[in-house]
């Protein structure tokens, strides 16, 4: 049916951002920045906060972009000395940041909206091999197009990284000094970190589909 062959291009097409942005929400909860600073070989912060610190700032950082707060759920946050934790820059950059969290969010709700429903109507027709090319082109795909990404990151994160602040942000917007809470919670060993894993946990489930979805031969009889 033509049905089924747009319909298993549109899957394999949706599956690797699908794959993609469920890494990024891994990355964007309070534990994996947790996870960072316990981690022996992640740099201090030359500036003084401890571990804690950062844990406990990261966490109010990250759970603003997925939550439904206004940006004076950080604006409001001092230190003990009753010291602003953001600058004003920074403040302005979560704005930023938050606002491409809500539509790629947006967008992968719909994929994966739209990608269930064609799971389910390759199920209830029996189009099982439509459903194997479906997953095993999506897998291919993935794998390809974050195979080359990943190759990129480890020649030359430093590009990456300023691509992809360029693509989503306009210039002067999301650079700050070393003093900068951002930078002290965040540092670029963190983004190095989190890239790799996104990449990673994308290609581990590309190459799984293409493992478990490849076409098996079949066994000659005697």
């Amino acid at each position: 049916m033509k049905i089924n062959k747009i319909l298993v291009l549109i899957l394999a097409l949706f599956i690797p951002y699908i794959l993609l942005v469920t890494g990024v929400r891994i990355v964007m909860t309070p534990a994996f920045p947790a996870w960072e600073y316990q981690r022996s070989v992640f740099p201090q912060d030359p500036f003084g906060f401890t571990v804690g610190e950062r844990t406990k700032w990261s966490e109010y950082a990250v759970s603003y972009l997925t939550n439904d707060e206004e940006i004076s759920y950080l604006a409001d946050l001092q230190d003990e000395n009753g010291m602003r934790m953001f600058a004003p820059d920074e403040l302005s950059h979560m704005t930023d940041v938050k606002e491409v969290v809500t539509r790629t969010s947006i967008v992968w709700y719909v994929l994966g909206g739209v990608s269930i429903a064609i799971l389910v109507w390759f199920v209830v027709m029996g189009q099982w091999e439509s459903l194997r090319k479906a997953l095993n082109t999506g897998g291919w795909v993935t794998v390809s197009l974050l195979g080359a990404l990943l190759l990129f990151l480890l020649a030359s994160f430093d590009q990456l990284f300023e691509y992809f602040h360029r693509l989503f942000f306009q210039d002067g917007t999301w650079t700050f000094s070393q003093s900068s809470t951002l930078i002290r919670l965040f540092p670029f060993e963190f983004w190095r970190d989190a890239f790799v894993l996104v990449i990673g946990f994308a290609l581990v489930v590309g190459i799984a589909l293409v493992l478990f979805t490849r076409r098996r031969g079949k066994r000659s009889s005697k």
